[in-house]
């Protein structure tokens, strides 16, 4: 795997000017992350926050007021950085009127693909997202999940390092967020790094390795799962196969000495990724930090 990180963004800043008043509005501030190669990063925020048009500059779809953005080492304003990107919008367009199949083999086309490599990698895609036997179904005819996988399968189409999805799972039910879900842990073990946004912070946790938090344009928390999630002041103790005397001899020890027990693990409790988010930026306090 190579060490050069999947995606370096450092000191990014973007403004938008508003209508023709010299009033600007401060989008993104001084903002870096980095998505390691092979990794899932999970960045999530309220509406409006900056994580949208974060994902539009790494995309190269939008030039940074200042700082830089990198993929794989090559500038995100340098059109060869896109060849190693497959990229899910929240809501996708395709053209309806087409099958599963032949969609993918039009993304394949625009990727460059023709004949049996064309054939045989939408053969490999349609396997991936499972939707094989929906392959001659016009997309007309797809559930919003089925729409989402088969948006996923042309991301892939061309064998990308870099998967950056948005909002994967919008509008899709419980089942077809399951099989994205899934499909992301698969790309994880295929060495393929993944950049997603999402506000289902459920489904952040349960697939990412690192998720910086962000609000109003800047970082407010960002690191491994793990540790973000760790609850630094307390301790819990595994007290396996122990007696009531010695649960009360403990607790007697506890009360003298002026502190607090939770029974049954050790090392550091875990709170859950929603609580950590809204304690930094659902509360009014924070909103003017």
């Amino acid at each position: 795997m190579s060490d050069t990180a999947a995606v370096e963004v450092r000191n990014l800043t973007k403004v938008f000017a508003l209508s023709l008043r010299k009033q600007y509005v401060v989008a993104v501030e001084d903002l870096s992350l980095t998505v390691n190669a092979g990794e899932v990063y999970g960045l999530i925020g309220p509406n409006g926050s900056g994580k949208s048009t974060t994902m539009k500059v790494v995309l190269g779809l939008m030039a940074p007021s200042k700082g830089t953005t990198k993929v794989f080492g090559i500038d995100s304003g340098d059109f060869r950085s896109r060849n190693a990107i497959g990229f899910l919008p929240e809501n996708p367009y395709f053209y309806r009127h087409l099958t599963g199949e032949e969609t993918l083999r039009f993304y394949g086309k625009l990727c460059g693909l023709r004949g049996r490599d064309l054939k045989e990698r939408a053969a490999e895609m349609l396997a991936l997202v499972d939707l094989e036997g929906a392959k001659d179904r016009r997309l007309a005819g797809y559930s919003k999940g089925m729409l989402q996988r088969i948006g996923l399968a042309q991301a892939l189409i061309q064998r990308p390092r870099l998967v950056v999805l948005d909002e994967p799972t919008a509008g899709v039910d419980p089942i077809g967020s399951r099989k994205i879900r899934d499909l992301i842990l698969k790309l994880k073990e295929d060495g393929i790094s993944v950049f997603l946004c999402s506000h289902l912070l459920e489904q952040v946790q349960e697939v990412c390795d690192r998720v910086g938090i962000i609000a109003h344009g800047r970082m407010r928390r960002e690191g491994r799962l793990h540790d973000l999630i760790a609850v630094e002041d307390q301790t819990e103790i595994v007290l396996e196969g122990a007696s009531p005397e010695l649960l009360a001899r403990v607790r007697e020890l506890v009360e003298k000495e002026g502190g607090g027990a939770v029974w049954r693990r050790s090392g550091h409790p875990r709170t859950t990724l929603e609580r950590l988010f809204l304690d930094l930026v659902g509360t009014k306090e924070n909103e003017g930090k």
